[in-house]
């Protein structure tokens, strides 16, 4: 049974910690994107460095005080803020922002779990390396909530997600020990796999203080075009073709549905669509190449095959930087407009490629017989994650159809489960989805993770109610 951070446990901390590590609790750490989840309040502290985050962890653990791990409060599902229960501790890793070594011949970074991404990403620029996770909320979210939601973002196809992207681990565990795993190797087979552990833990197991991360040379040719397919299957087929013919130089292959920008026009008209007339598919195909290899030339001859395969009708390759951010601009807009209409249920969801054209037919058949909801499918086609996302008929606002969330949501992850694959592709399961991960997941599995979440957290202290509800 948990205790609340009270002004005991308060005065307790005082006297081990300095006096800035205590924030005044402003409404931004009680809120998250999607206004699903509030907490209910709680005692703000921002540690400076991994040892005051010891003496915190440390302390919770022995009062039996809840710990919610706080970064840059961009999540999706709600893991930022606790609704309900003892007040607990929010740990923000906000001042915890150092670059603390960067090694540019071993393509290694290492930062701090508060670094912002953006920062991260400049910093891999300077040293002239390439840090390759890219996200629409780059500005502001913060490495470690990357790390402990296993973030993907547009780059996956080439580099992979966070998993893919970090070495080494330092983190404090749930009794206030500070594992030092700050490895630079590329490889080190001594037992379990801790790093992968804490990766994608949502902050419920511990607590990520900083990271080594995978840095990767620059390319020397980049390329960005438009291309307009007849179907989601004839993408799939394009990619084959793109990455042949680059020699697996394709950095992210996007899907684009005509309502995602009929949804940019009507609702973000300065965001320009550079078609005249809207497609009903296209992909966004994004290069990364060696000097020897034109990245201008590479896209018209991905064009060229795809056209005499009757894969693509049309086709804009940027020819300068400009327009290729133009480009870019009309893929990262998709989701405000989107949020401009307003969704009646969104879906992060995964799928194998091979069964995403006949998922998209088969899902939006399905939906259609629940009323005349728009469908707006766009993504990551490139790794197989696409964001779903169903919304109300034209004219009408997603407030008149709450009630149908829950029966859309189960349809269309019942649909996923059936084609093998995943109702969380990069978002998580946080507090949002603890019902899909008993419903959907593996029953060995779900054992497993209580069994280690028991063991390393027997008084359940890290982030409540994150994966597991607290009833469970």
């Amino acid at each position: 049974m948990l205790t609340p951070a009270n002004d005991a446990f308060e005065t307790l901390l005082r006297a081990q910690l300095p006096e800035s590590s205590f924030r005044p609790l402003t409404p931004a750490y009680l809120e998250e994107p999607r206004g699903r989840f509030s907490g209910q309040g709680g005692l703000l502290i921002a540690p400076r460095d991994v040892e005051q985050v010891s003496i915190i962890i440390r302390a919770c653990a022995a009062a039996k005080v809840g710990i919610v791990p706080y970064g840059g409060g961009t999540g999706l599902v709600g893991g930022q803020v606790l609704p309900e229960g003892p007040a607990p501790v929010i740990l923000s890793l906000e001042r915890m922002t150092q670059i603390r070594a960067v090694y540019p011949e071993e393509n290694v970074l290492i930062a701090e779990a508060g670094a912002i991404l953006q920062n991260v990403q400049a910093a891999a620029e300077e040293a002239g390396r390439l840090f390759p996770l890219s996200l629409a909320s780059e500005g502001s979210c913060r490495i470690g909530g990357n790390l402990a939601t296993n973030a993907g973002g547009v780059n996956v196809l080439r580099y992979g997600n966070m998993r893919d992207l970090c070495l080494g681990l330092e983190a404090v565990l749930p009794d206030g020990d500070i594992w030092n795993g700050l490895t630079r190797l590329r490889k080190d087979n001594t037992g379990y796999d801790v790093r992968n552990l804490l990766i994608g833990a949502e902050g419920t197991l511990g607590v990520i203080t900083a990271a080594t991360l995978k840095l990767f040379p620059r390319p020397a040719e980049q390329g960005t075009a438009l291309f307009v397919v007849t179907n989601p299957s004839d993408a799939l087929k394009l990619l084959a073709i793109a990455q042949d013919i680059s020699g697996g130089g394709v950095s992210a292959f996007e899907l684009i549905h005509r309502t995602g920008l009929d949804f940019l026009a009507k609702h973000m008209p300065d965001v320009r669509v550079p078609f005249d007339q809207m497609p009903e598919w296209s992909v966004l195909v994004d290069l990364g190449l060696p000097a020897a290899m034109g990245a201008a030339g590479t896209l018209e001859n991905i064009f060229e095959q795809g056209l005499d395969a009757g894969l693509v009708t049309d086709g804009l390759v940027a020819q300068s930087e400009t327009q290729r951010q133009e480009f870019w601009s009309v893929r990262e807009h998709i989701p405000q407009a989107n949020s401009r209409v307003g969704a009646i249920s969104s879906h992060d969801i995964s799928l194998p490629l091979g069964a995403i054209s006949e998922f998209l037919e088969v899902a939006g058949q399905a939906v259609s017989t629940l009323g005349k909801f728009r469908i707006n499918s766009f993504g990551h086609l490139g790794d197989g994650n696409l964001h779903y996302n169903v919304f109300p008929p034209e004219g009408q606002k997603k407030e008149a159809y709450s009630e149908r969330r829950d029966e859309i949501k189960g349809l269309v992850h019942d649909l996923v489960h059936e084609f093998e694959g995943s109702f969380s592709a990069e978002h998580g399961i946080g507090r949002l989805k603890t019902d899909d991960l008993l419903r959907y997941g593996s029953p060995a599995k779900i054992a497993l993770m209580r069994m280690i979440k028991t063991s390393l957290d027997p008084h359940g202290i890290m982030n409540p109610g994150v994966i597991f509800s607290k009833n469970d």
